[in-house]
Formats: structure tokens, C-alpha cells, sequence
């Protein structure tokens, strides 16, 4: 049986993520920070017959990435995927100079990204084979105003995720997947302080019906079932009339 670690499993995307992923098989390890989500969520998982285990960690720690992964291999002996989803959204304009925030938010998207990499790396080389799925964004490849440091993180994700099919594809095995999503009905929005954000973006949150955490555990499904000689670099979602 596959195994999949997921990160920030607790709601959203990682949420459904869980769902889907035990849905096709899998043997999912949830992690977050709320332990009595994920707990629920196992409980949910294992009355349907799939296999869960839960672990509270933050992704910010290195050890705590750790010891999901020695979790992961104790529980299942391996470690076939990695959904890097854990991410924070708190968006502002520069000018406003949110610097507490623009740390957290570095320290989430990508010192928590390479945290959860570090941790899976050495199961994956050994085993010659796995599949990172980096959760970025479409602010992974296009800057907007009010999220500079955002998608400053988001790029960063990308970049990574590169370095990954070039360093360890060929002589490891290890895929790697970027998913950019649009705008998709989580909780990221409750993350955002500045109340200019809010004003700037009100046209757009009227006029564009949100996706769904379960469309991108779709495109994440998709591309971790593809056969061994493909590889899925990068998959665009977004809601159809989102045009930005």
C-alpha cells in the first residue's frame, strides 16, 4: 500500500486532499497543528475503511517534519508521496509594513516547504522512488498588489519544486509536482489583517465563484497517478471565470 504524508491537513485542501487520496488507496499520514481535527478526521478516515494516522506538528520545526516522517515509516514502512499543503495567506500592501506578518508567512510557505522536503528525502533516495506535491498558487507565477511577500513565497515554492526534477528525477526516482491554485473557498482569507486588502479585492470576491478544496484534490490525485515514466510539473486551477 502507498503512503502519503499531508501537510496541513486539518481543513481545506489538505482536508480533501486526505479524503481523496484514501479514496484511491493510499494510506494517509495527516498532519497539522490542530491535533483534534486531524484526529477527527482519522477517526472519519478509519470508520470508512482507509488507513489514517494522525501527528500534530508545525512545519516551521525541523524535528517536528521529522518525526511525521519517522511516524510515516514506523507506521508504514515507506513513503511514497509528500503533499506540501500547509500554507498561510496573510496579505498586505507594502507601504503598511506588516513585517511580523511577512516573516510568518516566510517562515510557513517556505521554510515549512523545505522542512517537510529534508524530512522525506532520505526515505525517498533510499527507496529510489516518490513524489513531492508542493501546494503553490497562481501568485506562484504572476505578482498582484497587496501580495509581494506572498507571492514571493509562492515563487519561491516553484523554484524549488524545479530543483527537485532536476537534482533528483533521473537518479532517484522523485517527482515533483507544483499545483497552482486560484481562488478556492478556505480559511487563507481569515489570515488577512489589513483592511485594505479587503476593499481592493471586493470586486473580484463578488463577481468570481470560488472553487471547491476537493477541485485541487482532484488535480493532485491526477498527477500522483500517473504512470512511473510521467511526470506532471506544474497543474493551473483556477476558476473559469477567474481571469488573473
Amino acid at each position: 500500500m502507498k503512503t502519503a504524508i499531508i501537510t496541513g491537513a486539518s481543513s481545506g485542501i489538505g482536508k480533501a486532499t486526505a479524503y481523496a487520496l484514501a479514496k484511491e488507496g493510499f494510506a494517509v499520514i495527516l498532519s497539522a497543528r490542530s491535533i483534534d481535527k486531524l484526529n477527527e478526521l482519522k477517526s472519519e478516515l478509519l470508520s470508512q475503511g482507509h488507513k489514517a494516522i494522525s501527528i500534530q506538528a508545525d512545519v516551521t520545526k525541523r524535528n517536528d517534519m521529522k518525526e511525521v516522517a519517522k511516524a510515516a515509516l514506523d507506521e508504514f514502512g515507506q513513503i511514497d508521496i509528500l503533499v506540501n499543503n500547509a500554507g498561510i495567506m496573510p496579505l498586505s500592501f507594502m507601504k503598511n509594513l506588516h513585517e511580523d506578518e511577512w516573516e510568518q508567512t516566510i517562515d510557513v510557505n517556505v521554510k515549512g516547504v523545505v522542512n517537510s522536503i529534508a524530512a522525506v528525502l532520505p526515505a525517498m533516495m533510499e527507496q529510489k522512488n516518490g513524489h513531492i506535491v508542493n501546494i503553490s498558487s497562481i501568485a506562484g507565477i504572476s505578482v498582484f498588489p497587496s501580495a509581494a511577500v506572498y507571492c514571493g513565497t509562492k515563487y519561491a515554492v516553484e523554484a524549488i519544486t524545479e530543483g527537485i526534477r532536476l537534482e533528483l528525477t533521473v537518479p532517484y526516482n522523485i517527482r515533483a509536482t507544483s499545483i497552482r491554485p486560484g481562488g478556492v473557498e478556505t480559511n487563507l482569507m481569515s489570515t488577512i489583517t489589513d483592511q485594505e486588502v479587503f476593499s481592493a479585492f471586493e470586486p473580484m470576491l463578488e463577481s468570481v465563484k470560488f472553487l471547491m478544496p476537493e477541485d485541487i484534490a482532484k488535480a493532485i490525485v491526477y498527477a500522483v497517478t500517473q504512470d512511473p515514466n510521467v511526470s506532471i510539473d506544474h497543474v493551473c486551477v483556477r476558476p473559469s471565470n477567474q481571469l488573473m
